[in-house]
């Protein structure tokens, strides 16, 4: 197996490794293999498995990293995302860790070869299989629900200004698992900015307002409603949008969401 990552780099097996992760995603993925003892830094927002991350040092956000700190923990090698950690912070770090591991899921299928790159470079081959059978068992149970009306939503993440996801986000290919498609919006932006108007309004069926990046609440939904007349609904961002291990729980929830006991 050729263990290749999101920018062509090949790694090898070191089981090992003292890992530093900067992806809250992933950090919960490589506990779950089996990797919590090697993994020796994460973000702040690397908030799950709660017992166990606790006891893995903090070294900033996935963008405000501490530099200084993670020189002081000597890794061998570093987790991160083009979505969520900047270029310049990656450089820096690379010029004293080892190996840099870059990832950049861009659908829910994209979890399998993610889970295998993790364990196959950290020598967790069979937490990995077993991790994407289960994948493959809650894809197929997703593949089976009836999807009902094709729908456009324009999924939210962030107000002041608003800001939505376009179509080559992981979001948006989540959310085409059950017929959903989001606008395309004037901004080409990966994640764009709008501004609400009669002609956008007109173009969809409804909003989702997602419970992270910014901490969308009933509220804001019922507010929005109000303004825009067009159903708003808010979902579970964790489950929308983190991929490695949450995305298991992720596809559960699509099926819930097609099958009409969520969203109402």
């Amino acid at each position: 197996m050729t263990l290749t990552d999101a920018v062509g780099a090949r790694h090898i097996p070191d089981p090992a490794a003292r890992i530093v992760s900067l992806v809250p995603s992933i950090t919960e993925l490589l506990c779950d293999l089996g990797l919590a003892a090697q993994v020796v830094g994460r973000t702040g927002f690397c908030i799950h498995p709660a017992e166990t991350v606790k006891q893995i040092a903090k070294v900033g956000g996935t963008k405000d990293v501490n530099i200084d700190k993670i020189r002081r923990l000597a890794p061998t090698h570093l987790v991160v995302n083009i979505d969520e950690n900047e270029k310049p912070t990656v450089e820096a770090l690379a010029e004293f860790v080892p190996h840099i591991i870059v990832t950049h899921p861009l659908a829910p299928r994209d979890n399998l070869d993610l889970a295998r790159l993790l364990g196959g470079i950290f020598g967790a081959n069979a937490a990995a299989d077993a991790w994407c059978a289960q994948f493959e068992a809650e894809y197929a149970a997703l593949q089976a629900t009836p999807k009902g009306v094709p729908q456009t939503m324009l999924y939210c993440i962030w107000q002041d200004p608003w800001m939505a996801v376009s179509r080559e986000t992981y979001i948006a290919r989540m959310m085409a698992e059950i017929g959903w498609s989001v606008p395309q919006l004037d901004d080409a932006a990966r994640y764009p900015r709008f501004e609400w108007s009669d002609q956008l309004v007109a173009r969809i069926d409804g909003v989702l307002l997602s419970t992270e990046p910014y901490r969308f609440t009933e509220v804001h939904a019922d507010a929005l409603e109000r303004q825009i007349g067009k159903p708003v609904h808010l979902v579970d961002g964790e489950l929308m949008s983190w991929y490695g291990s949450r995305s298991l729980a992720g596809l559960r929830y699509l099926r819930q969401i097609a099958d009409g006991n969520l969203l109402t």
